[in-house]
């Protein structure tokens, strides 16, 4: 079993992830492994800030869709930061490495129709275009657009169970955790670390002296 402290999070937690990771194994319960596929797909919350769906496209020639249309129950996994640790990062040559991440496991149902395909690839463009100089849009495809539109369809998934792991250096002493905070090689790690040890660490990131 795992440490509990590694099942700790919030519903910002899961937000971020989703945003900064879209991209989801998502797979047909019951259904032959190579049917799984990889989709980027979009958080949505509800007032209170819990994810409540997600939104996402697929080709209508995936075998995934017509499992989907039979059975809408699946499975989403993403896998946010993660990577390798070594005792070097942490600074004292007896401690035993490890790797570090975060992911989730998501249960929902899938429901497909065609009025949200559209939607679904322009809120996505949105997401990932955000911040360039220059964003570009779907309409700058031109007639091909349609054509392109065609060959997928859009879908919305109620979220039904979440489970969440986020194994980032809560389980270590100060020493050790101020060194990966600080010092680990992987800026995205190291930000997630900081996060998701906030009451630990003090505003830049390093050990808050009034935990020792």
């Amino acid at each position: 079993m795992l440490n509990p402290k590694f099942a700790r999070y919030g519903s910002e937690d899961v937000r971020r992830l989703i945003a900064d990771y879209p991209l989801a194994w998502v797979l047909s319960p019951g259904a032959p492994v190579a049917t799984a596929t990889v989709l980027p797909l979009l958080g949505r919350y509800d007032a209170d800030g819990r994810l409540v769906g997600l939104v996402g496209h697929m080709s209508r020639r995936r075998e995934l869709h017509a499992l989907l249309q039979a059975d809408p129950q699946a499975h989403f996994l993403f896998t946010g930061p993660q990577g390798y640790v070594s005792p070097e990062h942490s600074g004292r040559r007896s401690w035993g490495p490890t790797w570090n991440y975060a992911t989730l496991q998501i249960e929902g149902e899938v429901h497909f129709d065609e009025a949200l395909s559209g939607p679904a690839i322009t809120q996505l463009v949105d997401h990932c275009e955000g911040g360039r100089s220059a964003p570009w849009a779907p309409d700058e495809l031109g007639a091909r657009y349609e054509a392109m539109l065609g060959a997928i369809i859009g879908f919305e998934v109620t979220v039904t169970g979440l489970d969440a792991t986020f194994k980032l250096a809560q389980d270590e002493d100060d020493e050790v955790l101020g060194n990966l905070a600080s010092g680990h090689p992987d800026p995205a790690l190291r930000d997630w670390i900081r996060r998701l040890n906030a009451d630990r660490l003090g505003p830049g990131g390093t050990l808050d002296k009034g935990t020792e």
